[in-house]
């Protein structure tokens, strides 16, 4: 089952369990998304009916961000005239979970919940020593500073 709805001024084909990007939505309540403007509906025996004012899909947001950054240049040649500007549109990522006609109702499988990663303990680094190995302890050697290469010297001045 699937159906087409507009949003943002554009068409959608979706069907339940599809992630759409749309033009920004408000919040919603709860994060959940409704629309309303369903243009078509497919129905059980695979036709395509245009569907009454019943119909509905719902969505939950799963994301909402910014697009990537789309720059508008402005000239006109001989005039001296250059204008550049930089846009983002914002989006919403909206899963559709939910598609309601003519008493039917079709839904997107559940998605299982993520559990978060269990924390690991600080782990202590211990050493072993080798089987075999002699346990003699040895003096750490004391490091030395590098010497500096010397200045080179100005040549001498010469006599006239």
């Amino acid at each position: 089952m699937y159906a087409v709805i507009r949003t943002g001024g554009k068409q959608y084909r979706v069907a339940p369990g599809d992630v759409i990007r749309v033009e920004s939505q408000g919040d919603g309540k709860d994060c959940k998304v409704e629309f309303n403007d369903v243009l078509a509906v497919s129905g059980s025996a695979g036709q395509i009916g245009k569907p009454q004012s019943e119909a509905r899909v719902t969505g939950e947001v799963v994301e909402q961000g910014r697009g990537a950054k789309i720059l508008v240049f402005h000239y006109k040649r001989k005039k001296q005239y250059k204008k550049l500007r930089g846009h983002r549109q914002g989006y919403t990522s909206v899963r559709i979970t939910e598609i309601a006609y003519d008493g039917q109702s079709f839904k997107a499988p559940e998605l299982p919940k993520k559990q978060p990663a269990p924390k690991r303990a600080a782990t202590e680094i211990v050493e072993v020593p080798r089987a075999g190995a002699k346990a003699t302890a040895r003096p750490a050697k004391k490091k030395t500073a590098a010497k500096k290469p010397e200045a080179k010297k100005a040549a001498p001045k010469k006599k006239k």
